[in-house]
């Protein structure tokens, strides 16, 4: 290994726990996911805990922590149970989960649906990424400004870097390596760029990204090697689970050289409820598990 690589993770939407509490959980599963199918690797991982890092930016979005004591109980159960069982297979495929996918896909085509389909929690969801489109009193350069500050010092050290984009954190993961080839001329690059359960297949989410309006090159990140993006059976976020169909147009300019779609059961619970969103059962999961051991061995 020639230099102490970056493990850089930039969290969704909602109020997550204090950012080295958070980082702490986060980085169990993803060493414990390793440590399934790889113990050796997952032991060199866990002795380099410090390449592990969070962009943590949602205290400064929503003005307070979530309590780590409403996450643990999940985070415990699915470090012990390594399979999903038959009903979490059958809740995350079930007819009513596919026919909400339905109308979340259809309203993603017509977008004046989304007011008729949007429940409390959907709404908080909109408005908060509202929020980040109209920068608000700065709140999205803020937090892009979190993101950029690793990957910077990274490339100063010569870090290879591993850049991990969850739900929301995706497209702020999107947005900030857009800027930084397009308008800073950072020389940044990203070894590989992992997205979860993201929603960059929306078309909502398109028409909204930095860059949407450009042609050719500029349309896209210049920064990114290679990309994967792992998406949940019955993801409610991650509507379309394949996102080489909407950006394969990067491969043939020459921007990256492979994007690769996973579909995963992610057997999360919150409080009994199937969770297949969470972020924990995303890092645990042996899909991801592979991908990091994978870019650790050929480091």
């Amino acid at each position: 290994m020639k230099a102490e690589p970056l493990l850089l993770y930039v969290p969704g939407l909602r109020a997550k726990p204090p950012p080295r509490t958070y980082a702490r959980e986060l980085f169990r599963c993803l060493v414990e996911g390793v440590r399934r199918i790889d113990p050796n690797v997952a032991a060199e991982i866990q002795e380099h805990e410090p390449c592990f890092d969070i962009a943590g930016w949602t205290y400064d979005f929503y003005g307070e922590h979530r309590e780590i004591g409403l996450d643990l109980p999940g985070i415990e159960r699915i470090l012990k149970q390594k399979e999903p069982s038959p009903r979490d297979i059958a809740e995350a495929v079930s007819t009513k989960r596919r026919f909400v996918r339905w109308l979340y896909r259809l309203a993603d085509h017509l977008p004046f649906l989304i007011p008729q389909l949007a429940d409390e929690r959907l709404e908080l969801h909109l408005e908060d990424l509202r929020r980040y489109v109209r920068n608000e009193f700065d709140v999205a350069e803020a937090i892009r400004r979190l993101v950029k500050l690793p990957l910077r010092a990274a490339e100063k050290s010569g870090r290879p870097v591993l850049l991990i984009g969850h739900s929301m954190g995706s497209v702020i993961a999107w947005d900030t390596l857009w800027q930084m080839s397009r308008e800073s001329g950072d020389e940044v690059t990203i070894d590989l760029f992992i997205t979860l359960g993201s929603p960059l297949g929306q078309r909502y989410i398109q028409r909204r990204l930095l860059g949407a309006d450009e042609t050719g090159e500029r349309r896209y990140p210049g920064n990114i090697r290679r990309w994967i993006n792992i998406a949940a059976v019955g993801e409610l976020t991650a509507i379309d689970v394949r996102l080489r169909n909407d950006f394969g147009e990067m491969i043939g300019l020459g921007l990256v050289e492979s994007i690769e779609d996973f579909t995963v059961f992610n057997h999360y619970r919150t409080n009994a409820e199937l969770n297949v969103h969470s972020e924990y059962g995303y890092l645990v999961n042996e899909v991801t598990a592979t991908v990091v051991r994978d870019w650790w061995r050929d480091l």
